[in-house]
């Protein structure tokens, strides 16, 4: 893309994942219905604070063995939108193999920043490694994210509880969202932008997946190609998974299903 050609109208189209995919409502629709029968089945570990903003909570869905791996997932939504009640379905996929799934909520623009949401993270990781066997979940922690959540899960790949990563559908350069309707809550800083940019960052060397829809808008495939080379340059382990058919909404099916293929790819990051 040539972003200093486009009109307001096609930045804005440019990053609008709603607008990309035609059947977008119900898909979200579904997802959040099959995510609140799961949560009701599975009640025990909900609402566990680690901190003090009202979405600084954990739903935790612990294996029966304390000692499986445990895939921490965090929602997407740019940073300004959804919840992780609405993502529990995505337990699904790996709690048939016997792992454990932690997902973090956190604060959202505009009321939270860049900075603050960046924060919350690294808190919540910290909770968890301290808090997390009196709940069941003491194995090697998995961070994933999906949208706005794989930038987070790649920031905080350097976490000391974290031993690999799996970012999906990404947004992993911020420098353009100044230019597009995104911004009216994100108000990103230069220096949010520099620092908070994985593509800007120096690659940690730590395995970290990366992967994407193929019918994904061309700048999200665009970002995560570049930060796969970049890795790559670094010598930092991790595959690229192009997941074929699979749009920024349906990409999921595939962590849902336990023989999905980013399910399979959580299984081998974890040896």
């Amino acid at each position: 893309m040539n972003w200093g050609m486009l009109t307001q109208a096609q930045r804005d189209r440019a990053y609008n994942n709603a607008a990309a995919v035609a059947n977008s409502a119900q898909l979200v629709k579904d997802r959040n219905e099959k995510s609140a029968l799961y949560r009701a089945a599975h009640t025990g570990h909900l609402d566990l604070p680690y901190g003090t903003a009202e979405r600084a909570k954990w739903d935790l869905y612990p294996s029966k063995s304390p000692a499986a791996p445990c895939l921490v997932f965090i929602h997407g939504g740019y940073w300004q939108m959804n919840r992780r009640e609405d993502f529990a379905i995505f337990a699904e996929g790996l709690a048939a193999h016997g792992w454990s799934v932690a997902m973090p909520g956190y604060s959202l623009g505009p009321d939270a920043s860049m900075t603050e949401i960046v924060a919350e993270m690294r808190a919540s990781l910290d909770w968890l490694a301290a808090n997390g066997a009196a709940h069941g979940i003491a194995g090697k922690i998995i961070i994933s994210g999906w949208s706005a959540g794989a930038q987070l899960a790649a920031l905080v790949l350097d976490h000391p509880s974290v031993v690999a990563g799996l970012a999906i559908s990404g947004v992993y350069e911020l420098g353009p969202l100044r230019d597009t309707y995104l911004n009216a809550k994100l108000h990103l800083t230069e220096d949010e932008i520099a620092a908070f940019s994985p593509l800007r960052l120096p690659a940690v060397h730590k395995p970290m997946t990366i992967a994407y829809g193929s019918l994904e808008l061309p700048a999200l495939v665009i970002d995560s190609r570049d930060l796969h080379a970049v890795r790559a340059a670094a010598h930092s382990p991790g595959a690229l998974i192009p997941v074929a058919g699979a749009d920024h909404f349906t990409i999921l099916q595939a962590l849902q299903a336990a023989d999905g293929e980013l399910v399979r790819a959580a299984l081998a990051l974890a040896g």
